[in-house]
């Protein structure tokens, strides 16, 4: 694939990931607790940004832990039937999405394990410090990795054929993309908008965003499985 190309499918990779809702349901429960104990505004969005670079950062490593991993066993060619197994993976992944990704109750609940959702909920209740929200802000990418290894795993594959400057290029996109909801709830905070309202919308839009996270990744399992399989294989021809 070209650099325009590759980059395009990790853009297109990282808008499905901030699509998930997980960081995004545990910063307004941040900012829910920070306000209930009446702290400051500037405390809160000390809390709120150290909470976006700390998911910013495991985005980071988690993307390059996996193309280091993937590039020291493969190389940058990397066989067939490996695109073929993260294309079928994150096919799974889609349906699991548009199938259980919410439960069925009233509000904006996750399936996720619900020891990793307890244990999400009193570190937000606890954390008054901003080491203490970045640790938070760490935790809540790893919690829902079950969903994001899909985008994460193919971003990884198509990195690892890039040169060496246009994979940190690579890097910083998908970690500035994945993070645009988070950036979206840090402005509306900032600029006064309530908690109430955001997740009013998020209760209200729920069902289309599990759709789209759903659609994002088929659409993007075709196209890297027309590129990286189908014109190979009418190249052997």
């Amino acid at each position: 694939m070209s650099i325009p190309v590759s980059l395009a499918i990790i853009a297109l990779a990282a808008l499905i990931h901030a699509s998930f809702q997980l960081s995004v349901s545990v910063l307004t429960l941040l900012s829910a607790h920070t306000i209930g104990a009446k702290r400051s505004r500037n405390k809160l969005l000390r809390l709120i940004t150290s909470f976006v670079f700390g998911a910013g950062l495991m985005t980071a490593l988690l993307l390059s832990f996996g193309s280091l991993f993937l590039l020291s066993i493969f190389g940058a060619n990397t066989p067939q039937i490996v695109w073929a197994i993260a294309c079928g993976m994150s096919a799974g992944v889609a349906i699991s999405i548009w199938l259980f990704y919410y439960r069925r109750e009233k509000g904006t609940m996750l399936w996720i394990p619900r020891n990793v959702a307890k244990y999400l909920t009193d570190r937000t209740q606890s954390t008054k410090l901003s080491a203490e929200a970045f640790g938070l802000g760490l935790s809540s990418i790893t919690g829902e990795i079950l969903f994001i290894i899909a985008p994460l795993l193919i971003s990884a594959l198509v990195l690892i054929q890039l040169p060496s400057l246009w994979q940190l290029v690579g890097i910083g996109i998908y970690t500035i993309i994945s993070l645009l909801s988070l950036i979206i709830i840090w402005v509306s905070i900032s600029q006064g908008c309530s908690l109430s309202r955001i997740q009013k919308w998020r209760e209200s839009n729920k069902s289309f965003l599990q759709f789209v996270a759903g659609a994002g990744l088929i659409v993007l399992v075709f196209f890297v499985y027309v590129n990286e399989i189908v014109v190979f294989a009418i190249g052997k021809v």
